[in-house]
């Protein structure tokens, strides 16, 4: 009886929450190990923190101005589209369904699983059968949830923005009071030089750049935001700032903590860290760290279904997933298309292994579409944006995600060659189908027939009103 459309319900607050929660997952809470071992020296790692920190900040203030400048959801997808063209947007959205989120996925998940079964088998590590089933459980109820409401989405990334940063606090109070008493001898010598390897740096960058990721995450909702023009520069601005500080001082309290020796042999950080600093806490800070992951992966799958749904509606995606819900109002085929490469993932996947098969694809498109803000710059310079940031700060960052994707073939060559095989297997289904649309004669009609069909088991139509 009314009209069939997403809804604008996603306010400063929720915006901010969205943010928040997923920036702070489980990146915090395993990437440290990353940075520390690409790095060589607790020095160096902090290094690698701020400038990850800084780098987000240049990409949060090119993607709110490009978010004000272009009206649709989608994100890094129709950021390209609009700006570079359909073939690069293709690719994109290419390997982000089949290597990027579901291996992002992947990582989130394994990281819940990990922490929510950690108390239950300390000092021992969980098996890691008990570990997958846990994190594909956690995985599938965010994914109902998704399905059900999109409210009831945003309200649990409130709740749960507010359990990260009461993670975080319990993590920073112990180690500022030790390091406030005195206890600074994990600090000796932070800069030695003999265990720095300049061409694993790209490595330590992607691992702290994974716990910053999440900075863009209005872009993918930008339909759905409530005045937008206002609430995304605002939003992506307070939310990098937090975490920026939040991340710079647990990692202060790790190494104050723990030597460099305990984290690299750490397979979670922050459960070594409670052990050591906080035995009172041992069983309650692995829940709010599972939670935190719990929170990032409710966040994935609420943007990145908005991405397949906009695909869909340009015509790169088949028809079905820009279909919503008749009475739920949300995209619920696009919701529903990843839990079979995120189960798989996860039933094969180590994380640190797909933390760098998929951070090439991942920083190759974020620089591409930052690119295009340069473009669009070019080609538009009539348009007056709401919100603009100084030329430097979009070719800077662009310069550095290009140089980083580059130097990282140097790094983990089998990892990244995947990737790029990934992303250029793209280019003959793109030509084929999408650009020549070249098709066996049978194809058109059952595409037609298991669209219809799936749209009756679904109860899906097609989206009635523009929302941009």
């Amino acid at each position: 009886e009314e009209a069939i459309f997403l809804r604008k319900k996603i306010t400063l607050l929720r915006a901010f929450s969205l943010l928040i929660g997923s920036m702070v997952g489980s990146g915090i809470f395993i990437s440290p190990k990353g940075v520390l071992k690409n790095s060589g020296s607790v020095g160096f790692s902090l290094v690698v923190w701020f400038s990850c920190g800084l780098l987000s900040m240049f990409g949060a203030l090119c993607y709110a101005e490009l978010g004000t400048r272009i009206t649709k959801s989608g994100g890094h997808y129709i950021y390209i589209l609009e700006t570079l063209g359909p073939l690069p947007s293709f690719l994109f959205l290419w390997a982000e369904f089949f290597a990027i989120r579901p291996a992002n996925s992947a990582v989130v998940a394994l990281a819940f699983g990990r922490y929510m079964l950690e108390p239950f088998f300390a000092p021992c590590a969980a098996p890691v059968p008990a570990v997958k089933l846990v994190s594909l459980l956690g995985y599938y109820t965010v994914l109902t949830l998704n399905s059900w409401s999109v409210t009831w989405s945003a309200r649990l990334q409130t709740a749960l923005s507010v359990v990260k940063l009461l993670a975080l606090t319990l993590i920073i109070v112990p180690g500022m009071m030790l390091l406030a008493q005195g206890h600074t001898e994990n600090f000796q010598d932070a800069f030695d030089r003999q265990s720095l390897v300049l061409d694993k740096l790209p490595l330590a960058f992607y691992a702290g750049m994974f716990a910053y990721s999440g900075w863009f995450q209005t872009s993918f909702v930008r339909e759905e935001l409530v005045k937008p023009e206002r609430n995304i520069p605002l939003a992506v601005i307070v939310s990098v700032i937090t975490v920026i500080v939040g991340y710079m001082l647990t990692n202060v309290s790790y190494y104050t903590v723990l030597g460099t020796e305990d984290v690299l042999a750490s397979p979670a950080v922050a459960v070594s860290f409670v052990q050591r600093a906080f035995k009172s806490l041992i069983s309650v800070v692995p829940v709010l760290v599972a939670l935190s992951c719990f929170g990032t992966m409710n966040g994935g799958i609420f943007t990145f279904s908005r991405t397949l749904f906009v695909a869909s509606r340009e015509g790169q995606w088949p028809p079905l997933f820009s279909m919503i819900h008749i009475r739920r109002h949300t995209p619920l085929p696009a919701v529903m298309l990843m839990f079979p490469l995120v189960t798989a993932m996860v039933c094969i996947g180590d994380i640190y292994h797909l933390l760098n098969f998929f951070s090439f694809s991942r920083w190759l498109f974020i620089g591409l579409a930052t690119l295009g803000l340069i473009v669009h710059r070019l080609q538009h310079p009539e348009l007056r944006s709401p919100f603009k940031v100084p030329l430097f700060v979009p070719v800077s960052f662009t310069i550095i995600c290009l140089f980083t994707v580059a130097m990282s073939f140097y790094s983990d060559p089998v990892n990244i060659s995947i990737g790029c095989t990934i992303v250029l297997s793209g280019f003959p289904v793109y030509y084929l189908i999408i650009h020549r649309q070249i098709f066996l004669p049978f194809f058109p009609t059952l595409s037609d027939y298991l669209t219809h069909k799936l749209q009756l088991l679904l109860e899906v139509v097609q989206q009635e009103i523009k929302t941009y």
